[in-house]
């Protein structure tokens, strides 16, 4: 491995002209790809394996026509203090607001507040109801325009209007913070590198890969039904990772440089050591992310490869691009140490050489391992504790900001008719098998009323068929509320009983079922998930450690890290801790996609760090050093530079958190934490503790294993040994 990427690091090197131009014409030709195609929406929702996805695809083949997948609207009106919606003026202005909404040309069918019962009690409130025929994502945005307009114009007649649903659904914005999180990087790269040149590389490099990558999911945004989070989320992955990759190329260029080795020797040595690290970080980045689709989830599934791609092309672009990068910056890319203030004929200063504070950490690490991984496994576990309290959900209108209108409708709606009239549910009744259709119906309809938590359950309404019917039921808690769980549940065990006397299938589906089907495939989903992901990367780590118990203790690391950062996401988005502080005006139930998705990102970015950090102490153990020695001498030449890679990434991430859309705000305050927690508690602290108090222990290995497995030399063991035959060739010719 790290003979071969040595070549090629020379190759890039030397053909710096060919590599520059094939990189900039991809990215070039993905930028043509995405300009020509159509803008990236909300991607369709589908979780096969579940009853509400079932029923939903029962509807659709039994109510041909209903567009049961279309957008939805609710326009939600309020009568000005003491007057009603029933009077003559205020129902006027909702009857030129239907009117209006029903000539548009997607609308499939507009519901008039006054025929189809959509008055409150008190008549203050009353809602028309919008089906589209066509989804979110496919909405013109004419249509958006014109429920706006007509909202506009009831609100001139005196009205309070608001508009719920998923047809305003908005495209995603990730807000100016990402810029500031950039800028961070960009004072880290120069304070770690010691140039503007050297510190613009990776940040150059990274934005082409995730130009390239962006502009890839776009362009096949539509053909692949790739929703907007999509990119957002690979580019956040791409560019934390590919500033790193890079940052570890160039780190080892400029080591390699004050060793007074050539600079074409040393991009080809940065490329064989550096470069063989980045291969397998990005390999365990991959999988954790490819191997988010054993959960099933068709959109998980998309967005984890859409980001592994980013992942690979981050990885490419530091093996090649950066040696062609630095091929052409030369001289000016200074070696590590040295500064740029000239003596004397030319000679640059060296400061003498003394300990770092990685070195200084390390060294008081390893006189009191103990006391470090008490302390370090006691602070993590306390950060972890809220993450018992963890509950799972998907957002809907409630979890929206206070300013948008959505919200405000939600708001309305819960005011005139309740709150579970936000997340009616929907049984779909399939009487196909049964002999007696509308009494299975009939007493479908009055075993759900006869439940717990039920407000008002409407007739069934039977297809042209007539053999399958659908009821509206509507709780009387809450959508993400527990009692309407518990209602679904029990709605569900009810229609086992009819099943069992009728042969008639009940199922229950509707946004809040589905919310809560995914939830519970998600729960359900994570072991398996933990165990597939965990154990591919574990027998990648054996690999590239030798060692059985390094990659162990690196699982466990990332264990203990993850669940702090799941309880700082708790007490923070669940909970209100800081919610001011993050920008967090709506706190509930976590998003059920969250928590794997997060930790299939941290497993493998904890691995990046424990690869980097670990490659340079077995590196050193392997020339001979003491155990606990080569645990300093990974620090020395490591730490400086897995710390300023960490505060990248933590600062990238960071930056997500003033999106707008909940899902990618969470996700980044997550990922910022998590890095936080593995780098500076696990790979940092804990890990240096552990090595130090195995000793050689730790890179014990049968040998019927070391056999077995295949020699990948990621420390370099290849070139070193060519460079002491070299020397003994030249000392033989010397003689």
């Amino acid at each position: 491995m790290a003979t071969f990427l040595y070549r090629l690091g020379r190759f890039a090197f030397r053909r710096r002209h060919y590599v520059a131009l094939f990189w900039v014409a991809l990215l070039a030709l993905a930028g043509v790809g995405a300009a020509g195609a159509p803008a990236a929406g909300n991607s369709s929702f589908s979780i096969p394996g579940t009853e509400a996805q079932k029923a939903f695809d029962l509807l659709e083949e039994r109510f041909p026509g209903s567009s049961a997948d279309g957008a939805t609207a609710r326009v939600v009106f309020k009568a000005p203090a003491g007057e009603k919606m029933t009077d003559a003026d205020n129902r006027t202005a909702v009857q030129d607001t239907v009117d209006a909404l029903s000539g548009g040309s997607e609308v499939a069918r507009v519901t008039d507040p006054y025929q189809g019962g959509g008055v409150s009690r008190d008549g203050t409130v009353a809602y028309a109801s919008v089906s589209y025929e066509v989804s979110g994502m496919e909405l013109e945005e004419s249509s958006r325009e014109a429920l706006r307009a007509a909202a506009e114009d009831a609100r001139d007649a005196g009205l309070t209007v608001e508009v719920g649903g998923d047809a305003l659904q908005a495209v995603p914005e990730t807000g100016t913070a990402e810029i500031i999180g950039i800028g961070i990087a960009a004072v880290v790269l120069v304070i770690t590198l010691g140039s503007l040149l050297a510190a613009g590389l990776p940040l150059l490099t990274a934005i082409v890969g995730v130009g390239i990558g962006v502009a890839s999911i776009t362009a096949l945004a539509s053909t692949l039904d790739l929703g907007s989070t999509t990119s957002i989320l690979a580019s956040m992955i791409g560019l934390a990772v590919g500033i790193d990759y890079a940052l570890f190329v160039v780190s080892r260029y400029r080591a390699e440089l004050a060793e007074g080795r050539g600079r074409e020797e040393a991009a080809g040595r940065a490329v064989g050591t550096a470069g063989s690290a980045v291969v397998f970080a990005g390999l365990t980045v991959v999988i954790a992310l490819v191997g988010l689709s054993v959960v099933n989830i068709p959109m998980l599934t998309k967005m984890g490869i859409a980001a592994a791609g980013t992942v690979a092309i981050a990885v490419l672009i530091a093996l090649t691009l950066i040696p062609a990068l630095l091929g052409y910056a030369g001289r000016r890319v200074r070696p590590a140490g040295e500064k740029s203030k000239l003596l004397g004929g030319g000679r640059t200063e060296k400061k003498p050489q003394r300990p770092n504070m990685g070195t200084r950490w390390a060294s008081f690490v390893v006189r009191r391992p103990l006391a470090v991984l008490l302390l370090g496994v006691v602070g993590l576990g306390a950060a972890a504790v809220p993450a018992a309290s963890l509950e799972l959900g998907l957002p809907d209108d409630g979890s929206q900001p206070t300013s948008t209108t959505q919200r405000r409708a939600y708001d309305l709606l819960s005011e005139g008719f309740g709150p579970g009239f936000n997340g009616p549910l929907v049984v779909v009744v399939d009487a196909k098998g049964s002999d007696d259709p509308d009494g299975v119906f009939q007493r479908a309809g009055e075993d759900i009323k006869g439940l717990d938590n039920v407000v008002n359950v409407s007739p069934a309404q039977p297809n042209k068929a007539g053999d399958t019917a659908t009821i509206t039921v509507v709780p009387q808690s809450k959508p993400s509320s527990v009692t309407t769980e518990n209602l679904v549940h029990d709605i569900r065990d009810t229609g086992a009983g009819i099943t069992a006397d009728t042969d008639a299938d009940v199922l229950v589906t509707g946004a809040t079922a589905m919310n809560i089907d995914v939830s519970q495939k998600l729960n359900d989903a994570l072991v398996p998930y933990l165990v597939l992901v965990v154990g591919l990367a574990f027998l990648l780590l054996i690999v590239v450690f030798r060692s059985i118990l390094v990659p162990l203790k690196a699982a466990l690391g990332f264990l203990l890290s993850v669940l702090a950062a799941l309880g700082a996401v708790v007490a923070v988005y669940q909970w209100g801790w800081l919610s001011g502080l993050m920008g967090v005006e709506e706190t509930g139930p976590i998003m059920s996609m969250m928590p794997i998705f997060m930790v299939g990102v941290v497993f493998g970015l904890a691995m990046d760090y424990e690869v980097f950090l670990v490659t340079r102490m077995r590196e050193a153990y392997v020339h001979g050093e003491k155990p606990a020695q080569a645990v300093v001498t990974g620090f020395r030449y490591s730490a400086r530079v897995v710390t300023a890679a960490a505060v990248i990434m933590i600062a990238v991430f960071s930056g997500f958190i003033g999106s707008s859309d909940a899902m990618v705000k969470m996700i980044g305050f997550g990922l910022a934490v998590a890095v936080l927690f593995d780098a500076f508690v696990v790979r940092m602290t804990i890990v240096p503790a552990v090595l130090a108090l195995l000793g050689t222990k730790a890179w014990w290995l049968p040998k019927w294993l070391d056999r077995a497995l295949p020699n990948v030399d990621v420390e370099g063991e290849a070139l070193s040994a060519r460079d002491a035959a070299e020397d003994e060739d030249k000392e033989l010719v010397r003689a």
